[in-house]
């Protein structure tokens, strides 16, 4: 993702994503970078913003048109007034881009939620932030834009039940809502404040159980109606050795990474690991495991020259 702290910033950008991915000409083509762009609500760009859009547009490079929305501060406290706001704000972003260079891909972005009025502190994974994804989803449906909003958001500042209970109360909107971006999946606290690595373990986990139900469904086939297996258990038996059992007991059904489901005493045996220390466990290992991807050595260098050249120009300036 691009830079969008200043007009300059996004120049580095693209420049850099040229350099990584075979020249200007080529990501032009095939776009190498998308970029967030906020509006400043209410109803206002401000010239960050726009100078990052406009050098993002002219490279053919997408960007993430997002109203920046939290209702009762930056829109009004009625829902369906702060989505009008939004699908204008949007738009005008959007339609900016199109004149700029027409054709560029553009996405019709949505960061809504409402805020806490007895503190003033922007309130996530609440009820209006889930009917605020819905109703933006549509929004962005109705335009033919593809859609950008939702994840696992939440207030919490920690992974605990409410970080839980928050995240989900956001993520199960944003798949129903069908979005087509989402840029918070995992690892979001405490607004956006703070990154925690047992909270992306925990968010991937639950991440992981919707791919399986978008993934795997509920087939209707043989294997689905699992015909053979009724014939042959009958009335008063049971299916664990059944043959269609043994087909499938080591796939057929969602293996947790990091959710305990054996019972009491052996989850006692075991240490008592709760989920967040399991999830603790598992970024460790994972990080230790990374293959590094590596760079082509050519690269490498064109990048560090231009790193080394900028740093220069910038400290100059």
């Amino acid at each position: 993702m691009g830079s969008v702290i200043s007009d300059e910033n996004a120049r580095d950008t693209i420049e850099m994503a040229a350099i990584a991915c075979g020249g200007r000409e080529s990501i032009e083509k095939t776009p190498a970078v998308i970029s967030l762009i906020n509006v400043n609500s209410p109803l206002r760009y401000d010239d960050r913003m726009l100078g990052a859009l406009l050098e993002y547009s002219e490279a053919a490079q997408p960007v993430i048109v997002t109203p920046f929305l939290m209702a009762g501060a930056m829109s009004p406290m009625g829902l369906a007034g702060t989505v009008a706001q939004q699908t204008a704000e949007a738009l005008a972003g959007i339609a900016l881009v199109q004149l700029i260079r027409p054709g560029t891909p553009s996405v019709y972005g949505s960061f809504l939620t409402n805020t806490d009025m007895q503190s003033g502190s922007p309130a996530f994974g609440t009820p209006e932030s889930a009917m605020g994804i819905l109703a933006s989803a549509q929004m962005a449906r109705r335009y033919n834009l593809p859609f950008r909003g939702g994840g696992a958001l939440t207030s919490s500042k920690s992974p605990d039940a409410q970080a839980a209970y928050e995240s989900m109360m956001c993520m199960w909107p944003t798949i129903l809502g069908r979005v087509n971006f989402v840029l918070h999946a995992a690892g979001w606290l405490e607004s956006a404040l703070l990154a925690s690595y047992e909270k992306f373990v925990i968010d991937v986990e639950q991440l992981r159980m919707f791919e399986w139900i978008l993934g795997h469904g509920m087939p209707v086939d043989e294997e689905g109606l699992a015909m053979d297996a009724l014939h042959e258990v009958g009335p008063g038996g049971h299916f664990l050795g059944a043959e269609h059992t043994m087909r499938h007991y080591r796939t057929g059904f969602y293996r947790p990474w990091v959710s305990s489901t054996e019972n009491f005493d052996r989850w006692q045996r075991f240490g008592s690991r709760t989920a967040d220390v399991v999830a603790a466990e598992r970024w460790k290992q994972v990080l230790a495991e990374y293959p590094d991807p590596g760079i082509d050595p050519g690269v490498d260098e064109q990048l560090q020259e231009f790193i080394t050249r900028r740093k220069a120009e910038i400290g100059e300036s």
